[in-house]
């Protein structure tokens, strides 16, 4: 079997944004031949599941325009540059929902869309949470919504949570939750 890289012979910027930026590479394929690839590159961001008992987690409520609707979501936001991952996971849980975390156990990190995107999310179960001061970014209009995580799990089921973070961050804590 062949390997399977791609070698890049070229790349193009396309566009410098806030949070992302675009190029275009031009890749020579493992056979040989070439083709195109278009790379949204991102500073990468973190979820955390914040649970304020074993049985209550606390997710936010908020509209996302690249949606074009209002989604049910574990909070979660984009790193400052070179910013330290668990670092900003307590910035931005401290922002979304004004609680501090006693205990962040890392959960597990992956790729948002890894055919077109450098975005790789690392996701943590915040416990012990106690309330803190945080100021939500002046662009971010969000709800506060508590439930029992067993709700927010059907909630999956039922198609109300759609969001790929928000699915396999509340399914990986309730597996951790059983353990601790």
């Amino acid at each position: 079997m062949p390997p399977l890289e791609e070698t890049v012979t070229s790349s193009k910027r396309l566009y410098d944004g806030k949070i992302i930026n675009l190029r275009l590479d031009t890749v020579r394929m493992p056979d040989g031949n070439m083709s195109q690839r278009e790379i949204v590159e991102h500073r990468g961001a973190v979820a955390m599941v914040p649970m304020l008992d074993k049985s209550t987690v606390i997710l936010v409520r908020q509209y996302r325009r690249a949606a074009a609707d209002t989604l049910l979501e574990i909070p979660a936001g984009t790193r400052d540059h070179e910013e330290d991952v668990e670092l900003c996971a307590r910035r931005e849980l401290a922002e979304e929902t004004k609680y501090a975390a006693g205990r962040m156990i890392k959960m597990f990190q992956s790729y948002v869309a890894p055919g077109y995107s450098t975005e790789l999310i690392h996701t943590y179960l915040a416990l012990d949470l106690i309330p803190t001061e945080g100021q939500t970014d002046e662009d971010e209009f969000l709800e506060l919504v508590t439930l029992p995580l067993s709700e927010a799990i059907a909630k999956i089921s039922t198609g109300e949570i759609i969001d790929s973070k928000t699915i396999s961050g509340l399914l990986f804590a309730e597996r951790l939750l059983s353990t601790l």
